[in-house]
């Protein structure tokens, strides 16, 4: 009997790339029987645009922190995910905002241990659980002024953890910790992935794809603006020269998938997962993301910076309204609460300082399967998703 896949949080970024890169066959079209993607929002294979194929089960509306309690959540997935029995590996990469943070850390760790007991207690074959966490471990969304490994560039895994008061406040540790002690004497064990930004497609609106805001962004710029216009950066001078080496969804996938291959060597350990090894700038990638839209990339204006992507689109509504009729485009990306205004912002203005990764350790794991991805293969991948989705013209 082969492996089993079953994905949490299926439809996000890293969810759906890992689905994807299973079905594509990766790393062997053989080394998987099965994938089963687990969704809470509704979620076909075909409006996922996942390869066709027999080993998907795609199982939507599926609440881990219902009501039921964890009886009440096993009951259901017993139910519902076909075959549980022979789940071997389990991708968690499902999550919950709350803007407080003991609450997130609370829910979150809650949420992870409903999730791998259910599988424990259903599946006497799992063997592994990959977690993402990410450069927050490191810091970098506490910003600058207080970014405590500024000068220990570039991050290691062997880094300390952030000091108090702020690693109370981050549910990765708490994840962290008890999936260690979840496994402790057990059959299975884990290791955690730690990318940065994560650049990719996904299915459903999603208020922390960068891709998606910039892709919707940078059509609409080109139709009112016209082919060959030059689009400022949205963030700052200081921020247009900050390195740092994004984490295509693709690159997350795969060192996932390796990482939960070979429990012999990843057991309980951490892995920065970027694209290469090279940190490189937004007055480098900015010029090669507007080409794929016809457009000119340029600095932001002295003392200041171009238009903000997100209040572009909702100041142009009725011309993306309008551009989405014109090329048959699925709605719901632009204009809503789930098109959080922030983020863009956030990623391109905020993160002003240099925070690379060192992907020594991690393309030492990968061997043989190593990968490596260059900004205009993030993007253009990404992109070229949301075309063949229609979400972007």
């Amino acid at each position: 009997m082969g492996n089993h896949a079953l994905v949490y949080g299926a439809s996000g970024i890293t969810g759906w790339a890992i689905v994807n890169a299973i079905l594509e066959g990766y790393p062997s079209p053989d080394t998987f029987d099965k994938v089963t993607a687990l969704t809470n929002r509704p979620l076909t294979a075909q409006a996922a645009n996942w390869p066709s194929s027999a080993k998907l089960n795609v199982v939507s509306g599926v609440d881990i922190m219902t009501n039921k309690g964890q009886q009440g959540f096993e009951t259901e997935m017993k139910s519902r995910v076909a075959d549980i029995d022979t789940v071997t590996h389990v991708y968690f990469f499902a999550y919950i905002m709350d803007p407080t943070p003991e609450k997130e850390v609370s829910i979150n760790v809650e949420l992870l241990k409903r999730a791998i007991a259910a599988v424990e207690n259903l599946s006497s074959r799992l063997a592994f659980v990959v977690l993402p966490t990410g450069t927050k471990a490191y810091g970098v969304h506490l910003l600058e002024d207080n970014f405590p490994f500024h000068k220990d560039l570039p991050l290691k895994e062997t880094l300390p953890r952030i000091p108090e008061p702020y690693a109370s406040q981050m549910f990765y540790y708490g994840q962290t910790d008890m999936l260690s002690a979840m496994s402790k004497g057990k059959a299975w064990t884990w290791c955690e992935i730690m990318p940065d930004v994560i650049i990719g497609f996904v299915p459903n609106n999603n208020i922390y794809c960068l891709a998606q805001q910039l892709g919707t962004y940078l059509s609409l710029y080109r139709e009112i603006e016209g082919q060959g216009a030059e689009v400022p950066f949205p963030g700052t001078e200081k921020s247009w020269k900050n390195l740092f080496i994004e984490s295509s969804q693709d690159m997350c996938a795969k060192v996932s998938i390796i990482a939960s291959l070979h429990p012999e060597k990843t057991s309980g350990e951490r892995y920065n997962t970027a694209d290469n090894n090279s940190p490189a700038s937004w007055s480098q990638r900015w010029p090669v993301i507007a080409a794929y839209f016809g457009l000119q990339g340029v600095a932001p204006p002295p003392g200041g910076q171009g238009p903000d992507p997100v209040n572009y689109l909702a100041d142009h509504y009725e011309q993306w309204s309008a551009l989405e009729t014109k090329h048959g485009l699925k709605g719901g990306r632009v204009g809503n609460q789930r098109s959080f205004g922030g983020f863009a912002y956030y990623i391109m203005t905020m993160f002003n300082f240099d925070r690379q990764l060192d992907m020594t350790k991690c393309f030492e794991m990968m061997g043989d399967d190593k990968v490596e991805y260059t900004t205009k293969e993030a993007f253009y991948t990404a992109f070229d998703r949301f075309r063949a989705a229609k979400i972007i013209p």
